[in-house]
C-alpha cells in the first residue's frame, strides 16, 4: 500500500485536509495526518479540531511517496514558516517525488523555488507567492511531480488527480463513481 502524508498547521483549511484524506484512504493509500506543531490536536481555520496521526518531529517519512500541503489561513503560512517540512520537501523535489499543495498552501513550494518555470495555480489573491511559476487559475495544474490545487470548492478535483498520480487512472474512476462525481 502507496503510503502518503498530509501535513496539518494551526489554521488549515478543514475542507482541503479532510476530503483529501477520505478520497485517498477510499482509494486504499495509506495517508497519516501529520502535525507540524508539538500537539497532536490541530485546530483548523474554522475551529474544528482534529487529531492528527503523528507529529512532524515522530514521523517516519522513509517509505511515503508524496507530500501534501492544504490551504487555510494562516494554516499555509504556518507551514511556509516550518523550517524542517521545507527540508523535507526540497528533499523530496530533488528525489522527484510526488508534491502536492492546494489553496494558498503553493506559496509554500513558490518560496522554495520549486515552481520556477512550470504551471500552477492556488487561492486567488496568492499568484504572487508563487515566485515563477506560470499561474494558470485551472482548479488543478500538474506539472512534472509538483500538483496544485486552486481552493476549497475544488477539493474532489485536486484528491482525484492525486489518487490518479499515486495508485492509478482506473482507481480513480472507481472512486470517482463511488462519490456519485
Amino acid at each position: 500500500m502507496k503510503k502518503v502524508s498530509l501535513f496539518l498547521a494551526n489554521g488549515f483549511e478543514e475542507i482541503e485536509a479532510l476530503a483529501t484524506v477520505d478520497i485517498l484512504r477510499r482509494a486504499q493509500v495509506q495517508v497519516e495526518t501529520v502535525s507540524i506543531t508539538s500537539h497532536r490536536v490541530v485546530t483548523g481555520a474554522h475551529g474544528v479540531p482534529v487529531t492528527a496521526d503523528t507529529t512532524f518531529d515522530k514521523a517516519d517519512f522513509t517509505d511515503v511517496v508524496a507530500l501534501i500541503l492544504p490551504g487555510g489561513m494562516p494554516g499555509a503560512k504556518h507551514l511556509n514558516e516550518h523550517d524542517g517540512l521545507k527540508a523535507l520537501i526540497t528533499r523530496f523535489n530533488e528525489e522527484k517525488k510526488l508534491l502536492a499543495a492546494i489553496c494558498a498552501a503553493p506559496m509554500v513550494f513558490g518560496g522554495l523555488g520549486l515552481l520556477e518555470g512550470k504551471k500552477a495555480t492556488c487561492y486567488p489573491g496568492f499568484e504572487g507567492e508563487l515566485k515563477g511559476a506560470k499561474v494558470t487559475g485551472k482548479s488543478v495544474v500538474v506539472d512534472g511531480n509538483i500538483t496544485t490545487g486552486k481552493g476549497p470548492g475544488l477539493v474532489f478535483d485536486f484528491a482525484l488527480a492525486l489518487v490518479e498520480q499515486i495508485v492509478g487512472s482506473k482507481t480513480r474512476k472507481e472512486v470517482q463513481n463511488g462519490l456519485l462525481l
